[in-house]
C-alpha cells in the first residue's frame, strides 16, 4: 500500500533498505503530533519492537493488517460511529483539523449552504472539496469560481450564463457554473469582492432554486449544493455596506473558520514532511527528509502566507538540498515580514519618485501621464504592502472597490510591471 494517511495515523511502508532512513526520519518528525503506522512486510519481531521503541505506534506485516486496523480505527473514531463513513482525512494533527473533520462530517450529507472563513493560503479550497467529497454529491459535478478573478462585467454571465446575442461578443448560448454543477457542488471563493448587483442575482438564485441566462426567460430548476469562502470578515463587510446583510445570512447556515497555521504549530511538521515527500514524488527522485535544524526553523516561522507559504518554502528547500538526501536549516529560506514590507518601498526610492506631498516640477519639466501613474502605482503598493497583498482590504484603505483596484493593477503592469501583487 503506498505511503499516506488511513483514518487518524500516517502510514509509512518500509520495503527497502532506502526506506528504513526514511521511516525514521518520519519517525522523528511526525510522532509527536500524529500517530505513525509502520508497514513493513519483512519485519521480524524484533524489528517489530524497534519500531515500537522508535516511536511507532503500530508496526504492520500485511494489509489484511492494515485494512482491519483502519476499520476498527474509524469505528472508534471520536467523530461517532454514524459519521465514520463521511470522514475524510485533512493533513495535520491539531485539534483544530480534528474539529474542521468533524464538521465535515457534520454537515456534508445535507444541503444547506455553507461558509467557510479563514485567511489567505490556510486551504479553505481544500476544507471545501473535502466537504464535497465526503457528502452524497460525490458523484456529481465539483466547479470552482473565483469571484475575485473575473471582471465584474462578465461575472453574471460567468455564473448563470447566456443566450446568444444577450450581449456583445455572445455568438451562441452557454451554460453557467451554475448549471454545469447541477446535482454537484458549487464553489464561490472570494464571496466578499462579488459586486452588490450581483449580489443580488445570487441571493435570489439561492432563495428560488433556479436561475434564468442573460438574456433568456426560461426558468432552470437547480439542485446545487453551495459552498461559499472568504478572506475578510463578511458581517464587517455587512456594516460598510460593501455586503448584502440577507445574502451574509443565506450563506452563512453552517460556518466552518480555518484557523492560520501560526495558530495551529503541531501541524507544521506534518504538512512539511507531506509537501516534501510529495514534491520528491513529482520529480521522481528519492524521499528526503528535514534535519532538526531544518525542522525547528520551520516551527519557528509565523507563516504570513500560511500553508501555501509553507507548501512554497518546502519545494524552495527541495531544490536547494541539491543531490543530499536530508534538508537542512541552510535550504530553508523564509522570507520575513519586514522584507515583504519593506520590498515595494525599496523598488519606490530607486525608481526616484517621491509621495505625493513631495513631488516638484524640476526646471527641465516631466512627463504628466508618467508622474500621474507613478503617483497612482505608489498608492497601490503602498496600500498592498500595508495589506501584504490582500486586494480587498488594500481596495478598502483607498476607497476602492477591488474589481477597480484589479483593473488599474492589470493596466499599470502592462506598462511597467512593479506592482507587489
Amino acid at each position: 500500500m503506498p505511503e499516506g494517511q488511513a483514518a487518524g495515523a500516517l502510514v509509512v511502508e518500509v520495503s527497502t533498505a532506502r526506506d528504513l532512513d526514511r521511516a525514521s526520519r518520519v519517525l522523528e518528525n511526525a510522532r509527536a503530533t500524529i500517530p505513525v503506522w509502520i508497514f513493513d512486510p519483512g519485519a521480524t519481531p524484533d524489528a517489530a519492537d524497534r519500531w515500537k521503541q522508535k516511536g511507532a505506534a503500530q508496526v504492520l506485516r500485511t494489509i489484511t493488517e492494515l485494512d482491519e486496523l483502519v476499520k476498527a480505527d474509524r469505528r472508534s473514531s471520536w467523530c461517532g460511529a454514524q459519521q465514520a463513513e463521511t470522514r475524510v482525512s485533512l493533513i495535520g494533527a491539531s485539534s483544530a483539523i480534528r474539529r474542521i473533520e468533524c464538521e465535515i462530517a457534520q454537515v456534508a450529507n445535507h444541503r444547506c449552504n455553507l461558509l467557510i472563513e479563514g485567511a489567505t493560503g490556510t486551504g479553505k479550497e481544500v476544507v471545501a472539496r473535502k466537504t464535497h467529497e465526503a457528502g452524497n454529491r460525490a458523484r456529481g459535478p465539483w466547479v470552482a469560481v473565483n469571484c475575485g478573478a473575473i471582471p465584474e462585467q462578465l461575472l453574471e454571465a460567468e455564473l448563470f450564463g447566456h443566450m446568444k446575442g444577450a450581449f456583445t461578443g455572445a455568438v451562441q448560448s452557454r451554460a453557467g457554473k451554475f448549471e454545469t454543477a447541477n446535482h454537484g457542488t458549487i464553489f464561490l471563493d472570494e464571496i466578499g469582492d462579488m459586486p452588490l448587483a450581483t449580489q443580488g442575482r445570487l441571493l435570489r438564485v439561492l432563495q428560488e432554486r433556479e436561475i434564468e441566462r442573460l438574456g433568456g426567460n426560461e426558468r432552470i430548476q437547480l439542485d446545487v449544493r453551495v459552498i461559499a469562502a472568504t478572506n475578510v470578515n463578511l458581517a464587517e463587510q455587512v456594516r460598510r455596506g460593501n455586503f448584502r446583510q440577507d445574502l451574509y445570512y443565506r450563506l452563512n447556515v453552517f460556518r466552518i473558520a480555518v484557523p492560520a497555521l501560526r495558530d495551529r504549530p503541531e501541524d507544521i511538521p506534518v504538512l512539511a514532511t507531506y509537501f516534501l515527500e510529495k514534491n520528491c514524488a513529482m520529480e521522481r527522485i528519492p524521499v528526503k527528509g528535514f534535519d532538526s535544524a531544518a525542522m525547528d526553523r520551520l516551527r519557528e516561522h509565523k507563516w504570513p502566507g500560511n500553508v501555501r507559504e509553507l507548501e512554497n518554502c518546502v519545494e524552495t528547500s527541495l531544490i536547494l538540498s541539491g543531490k543530499r538526501q536530508v534538508v537542512l536549516a541552510s535550504d530553508v529560506r523564509i522570507d520575513t515580514a519586514a522584507e515583504l514590507t519593506a520590498g515595494p518601498q525599496r523598488e519606490l526610492q530607486a525608481s526616484g519618485f517621491q509621495p505625493a506631498g513631495n513631488i516638484a516640477v524640476p526646471p527641465e519639466g516631466l512627463d504628466y501621464q508618467r508622474a500621474l501613474e507613478e503617483f497612482e502605482k505608489s498608492l497601490l503598493n503602498q496600500a498592498l504592502a500595508r495589506t501584504r497583498g490582500n486586494k480587498t482590504a488594500a481596495a478598502d484603505l483607498l476607497g476602492l472597490k477591488r474589481t477597480t483596484l484589479a483593473a488599474k493593477m492589470r493596466v499599470l503592469e502592462a506598462r511597467r510591471p512593479r506592482l507587489v501583487a
